[in-house]
């Protein structure tokens, strides 16, 4: 490990850096054209750091100039009956949690605003959304509904707008000044001890755990551990009420209100050692996995089998980046129709709907994410196909 800035998130120690990568697409989710502006699409680098003071996990490397959140950004899951059938269950029990009937909602980060409209539907609730990659054309909100969306950053420049409950849900990864960023959310929440804050970002200890290098994007900046992420909101001046895990352990949640004064929230420090040892293996472990998945390709390609990947997003270009595939991968197969007949940033594969795979019958899947093996499965044997299917 080499020391390098101070840790964002604490301010207290240099992050370590312990995984480097060159070469990223600096944009994961962002729609491509033509092939050659895919092959051709900016890359940057990846310089992983550890602060053995709060547990946090940075890109050093990172130059936020370097991407994209505009219209163009086509991020959202909402095509997927897996993933709605979660989203929905998340929102009636924040909803139940935090008794959200006829409040006031924000939410920073919203996408396309699925998780803000469920919010509005299920508890008669009045919604704003902050997210730059808002697109009008695709607004999912039901006539009637008191929901608004702000296609911008959120910043202290809509600190007037106050919100009995606000939630973040897969954002925060995305910002670097972490503290700074979640103390401009706490002076804007003012003196209102009621209100009451709901944050989710994907889940570091399993990352690192099972050496998910899919999950190491160039947009994702910041890391947490469940330990880090306390630290972060008692730092910022919120009381932790509660952190879990969602979605297959996928997604790292936290509860918090506004504290008085110095917040306050459970941060065991055998859970912060435990886990720096778990990213010291890391290095080993990543260099033994890309082996692995070089050693699938190539067998594949031998043995003249069709090969296709589901996922275009994120895990999938960070996948891809990361092994170096070339001819091995012909297609990349997506739910979100949104995304078809677009080109992968990196490999410049192209995206297809799955009933392109009617006529192209490959004869292995790789699966970007195993939680959805189940749903890809069910589709692939109603069109009648049977290949391999692995999940990475």
């Amino acid at each position: 490990m080499t020391d390098k800035q101070n840790c964002p998130n604490c301010l207290q120690a240099p992050l370590e850096v312990f995984h480097r990568a060159s070469n990223v697409p600096t944009n994961s989710c962002i729609l491509l054209e033509t092939r050659r502006q895919a092959r051709d699409y900016p890359t940057g680098r990846i310089e992983l750091g550890l602060c053995q003071a709060c547990g946090f996990i940075g890109n050093q490397a990172f130059e936020p100039q370097l991407t994209e959140y505009s219209e163009r950004y086509e991020e959202t899951q909402g095509f997927s009956p897996t993933f709605n059938r979660f989203h929905r269950e998340l929102a009636q029990r924040v909803i139940e949690r935090f008794d959200l009937h006829g409040k006031d909602v924000l939410e920073i980060g919203c996408g396309k605003g699925e998780f803000l409209v469920l919010l509005a539907e299920l508890g008669g609730n009045r919604g704003v959304g902050f997210d730059p990659g808002y697109r009008e054309d695709r607004n999912v909100a039901a006539p009637g509904l008191d929901v608004r969306f702000v296609t911008d950053f959120y910043s202290e420049k809509y600190a007037h707008e106050k919100a009995d409950f606000v939630c973040c849900k897969m954002t925060l990864e995305h910002i670097q000044p972490t503290l700074e960023f979640m103390r401009v959310v706490r002076a804007a929440i003012g003196d209102r001890p009621d209100t009451a804050v709901f944050f989710q970002i994907p889940d570091t200890i399993r990352i690192i755990e099972q050496c998910a290098f899919e999950d190491v994007y160039y947009e994702h900046c910041s890391y947490f551990s469940p330990y880090s992420l306390a630290h972060l909101f008692t730092d910022a001046g919120f009381d932790v009420q509660r952190v879990a895990t969602e979605y297959d352990d996928q997604y790292l949640t936290i509860e918090a209100q506004p504290a008085a004064g110095t917040g306050t929230g459970q941060r065991p420090a055998a859970e912060l050692d435990a886990f720096v040892a778990r990213v010291r293996e890391f290095p080993g472990a990543y260099e033994r996995k890309l082996q692995h998945w070089r050693h699938q390709l190539a067998t594949m390609t031998v043995q003249h089998k069709k090969a296709v990947i589901w996922g275009s997003g994120s895990k999938g270009v960070a996948f891809l980046s990361s092994v170096g595939v070339e001819q091995e991968i012909g297609y990349a197969v997506d739910i979100n129709p949104h995304r078809h007949g677009y080109f992968m940033p990196g490999s410049g594969l192209e995206i297809v709907g799955p009933e392109f795979l009617r006529e192209y019958k490959p004869d292995v899947v790789i699966i970007m994410n195993a939680i959805y093996e189940d749903e890809i499965s069910r589709s692939l044997h109603e069109m009648g196909l049977g290949p391999e299917v692995l999940t990475v």
